[in-house]
């Protein structure tokens, strides 16, 4: 197993990751706000320049009101990105 930035596994999660968050219209700014970080954070696993965890997914994909299991059975199952955004 490939552990680079750049393998086309973790491409494809930072693929998926982007299109849910431009699905949800919020801006990379806006993310790393309600995440509690400098925007930078959030340009940096996006051009491939930092590994995100499991913990960051997860919080990730709750800031952006997806459900994160479905997030990551998507990817596992190679499907596109689907969201599933909260009501509120």
């Amino acid at each position: 197993m490939q552990k680079s930035l750049k393998s086309a596994e973790y491409t494809r999660l930072v693929a998926l990751l982007v299109a849910v968050r431009k699905d949800a219209g919020v801006r990379q700014h806006t993310l790393a706000k309600k995440l509690g970080r400098p925007q930078s954070f959030i340009a940096k696993y996006e051009g491939g320049e930092r590994r995100i965890d499991v913990v960051e997914f997860v919080a990730i994909a709750r800031a952006l009101g997806a459900d994160p299991v479905r997030l990551f059975r998507d990817f596992t199952a190679e499907k596109p990105a689907k969201t599933e955004r909260k009501a509120g």
